[in-house]
C-alpha cells in the first residue's frame, strides 16, 4: 500500500467511528452514492436525446406537411430553370449588363 492509500484508510477508520459504522459500511454507502450519481447523469443525458428526438420528430412532420400539401414545388420542371422573360428582367437592371454593352465593341472579343 502505498502513503495515499494508507491516509485514505485512516480517515475512513475515523469517518465510520464518527458515524458508528464499519469501514465496509461507509464504503458500500461511498459507492452507492457514486452510482446514484452515475444513474442520474445517464438519466439526464437520455432525457435530452428524447428532447432532441421529439424536435427533429417535429421537423420532419412539418416538413412532410409541405411536401405532401405541393408547397414545396422546386423540382417541378417549371420552376427548375428560369425563363427568357426571368433573364432579360434580371440582366437589364444588372451592372453586369451595363459593363457589357460599355465594353461591346471595345476589344472586338465579343
Amino acid at each position: 500500500m502505498t502513503r495515499i492509500e494508507l491516509i485514505r484508510q485512516a480517515a475512513l477508520k475515523v469517518k465510520a467511528k464518527k458515524l458508528g459504522t464499519t469501514v465496509e459500511e461507509l464504503e458500500f454507502q461511498e459507492s452507492i452514492v457514486k452510482l446514484d450519481k452515475r444513474k442520474a447523469e445517464i438519466k439526464a443525458a437520455e432525457k435530452a436525446r428524447k428532447k432532441e428526438e421529439r424536435k427533429i420528430a417535429a421537423d420532419l412532420r412539418k416538413v412532410n406537411w409541405y411536401l405532401k400539401s405541393g408547397n414545396l414545388d422546386f423540382n417541378r420542371p417549371e420552376n427548375m430553370y428560369y425563363s427568357d422573360k426571368n433573364i432579360a428582367k434580371f440582366l437589364e437592371d444588372s451592372s453586369i449588363m451595363d459593363a457589357y454593352n460599355a465594353n461591346k465593341f471595345a476589344d472586338g472579343d465579343y
